[in-house]
């Protein structure tokens, strides 16, 4: 299983697939080969969007998101 947590506050915001993780990490940039972290906003998951997310991880990030402008979110397997 894999988790997501919104960075700042710690809250889990729901659980991913290995493929969901794969396509995060396929299209979002990775600091270091360690790196469990990533920066959304908006335009980030419209651009998810165009290049075929699935409506259930658009979902929830839309949702993780919010109102808010940005967030960083990391993912954590068990």
């Amino acid at each position: 299983m894999i988790r997501l947590r919104d960075k700042d506050s710690g809250v889990v915001v729901g659980t991913i697939t290995e493929e969901q993780l794969k396509f995060l990490e396929d299209q979002l940039e990775e600091e270091s080969a360690g790196d469990t972290d990533y920066y959304i906003n908006a335009a980030t998951l419209d651009m998810f969007e165009e290049e075929g997310a699935d409506k259930p991880l658009l979902d929830l990030l839309r949702g993780a998101l919010g109102d808010r402008d940005d967030m960083e979110i990391e993912w954590l397997r068990e």
